[in-house]
């Protein structure tokens, strides 16, 4: 077939402007692919510490201290799979609860070794000697008393100290006694069982006034003269009312005006002044 001379004019200038329209299309495709390879991808997370603090945490804190706190977000420990379990902390047993009976312990064994606390001999409901424990009565103690009793009736009152040193067994029979007499429970409040008694110590006077033997180991001794006296200066001589009104639920014994017991050096004074009982003191309420 035979080209007339117009269209062997024109198809240089054809060749030559397909040639540019496909340089062109291949320039601007790859301007456009290197522009669009530049754009972050819109799927990738946002770092945890370029979070906002949360409803619930504090606008002055530092945002990764509170993104960990927040309930969103979980713990970089838990984000990391390789990261190991932390080991928990063991849990301290229960204290095995105690059966109580009037203040005793119920099953206490008998004791071995008698109970010092702060280099303080304790002997209560719940700390007792042993039965074998029989040093009499504290020479010491003793010799406090006289002295006090000196001073008392140079003030015209005469002191007497009608009950000190009991052993393990007269104590085992006057409780039984006292339980024969008014039942356990009555019996529990105003005297100790045995191995309970502060007066096994030799440490503890029952003290009343001479001719007013009517008044002893009763409350009303409290509010005589000489028993007021005792309560305002038995700490100078290194006594202390073991068993005031109102501590009963402390000391496990009723209001006993006559009881008192001795403690060395100064001890009694600062009993006295802190105005608590000897359990208080000694932390062992």
């Amino acid at each position: 077939m035979r080209m007339n001379s117009k269209q062997k004019k024109k198809s240089p200038f054809v060749v030559i402007a397909s040639i540019s329209c496909v340089l062109l299309i291949a320039i601007l495709g790859s301007v456009y692919y290197k522009y669009n390879a530049a754009q972050p991808t819109t799927n990738e997370e946002e770092p945890i510490d370029s979070l906002a603090p949360t409803e619930n945490s504090d606008s002055n804190s530092d945002p990764v201290a509170s993104t960990s706190e927040s309930t969103d977000v979980a713990p970089s420990n838990e984000l990391d799979s390789k990261a190991e379990p932390t080991e928990q902390p063991s849990k301290k047993p229960e204290p095995t609860e105690v059966a109580i009976e009037n203040g005793y312990i119920i099953g206490q064994q008998p004791a071995t070794e008698p109970t010092y606390v702060n280099g303080v001999l304790i002997v209560n409901k719940k700390n007792p000697l042993p039965a074998d424990y029989d040093k009499g009565e504290d020479p010491v103690a003793k010799a406090a008393f006289d002295k006090m009793a000196a001073a008392a009736k140079a003030e015209g009152l005469e002191l007497v100290a009608f009950s000190g040193y009991r052993s393990y067994e007269y104590q085992t029979s006057l409780y039984d006694r006292y339980v024969a007499k008014d039942n356990k429970d009555a019996a529990d409040r105003y005297s100790a069982r045995p191995g309970h008694s502060e007066h096994q110590s030799g440490l503890a006077f029952d003290i009343g006034e001479k001719g007013r033997e009517d008044l002893w180991l009763t409350s009303a001794f409290g509010e005589t003269k000489a028993g007021q006296w005792l309560v305002n200066n038995a700490h100078k001589y290194g006594f202390i009312l073991r068993y005031p009104e109102g501590k009963e639920d402390i000391t496990g014994f009723m209001y006993e005006s006559w009881h008192f017991r001795y403690l060395e050096g100064d001890l009694a004074k600062k009993v006295y002044e802190a105005g608590v009982t000897l359990e208080e003191y000694l932390g062992l309420e």
